[in-house]
């Protein structure tokens, strides 16, 4: 049996996924800048998770949570 164990950038990418289906953009930030203080790269981790993303995906991504029910800020 073989088992495999995620590296700590899967982990963070996963717990990533988690608070940002579950929290506002502007609270995930205000998180992330607050438990981030002084550790690794932002720049670089925001890069790598938007590389692919255009300005026009994340406004509509915005928009789209934002006009769920629940989801006012």
């Amino acid at each position: 049996m073989t088992i495999r164990v995620q590296t700590d950038v899967e982990i963070m990418n996963e717990a990533a996924q988690v608070l940002q289906a579950h929290m506002t953009p502007s609270k995930l930030v205000r998180f992330w800048a607050a438990w981030q203080r002084g550790h690794g790269d932002y720049l670089q981790w925001r890069d790598e998770l938007f590389a692919d993303a255009t300005v026009e995906q994340l406004y509509e991504e915005v928009a789209a949570y934002q006009d769920k029910p629940g989801n006012e800020q």
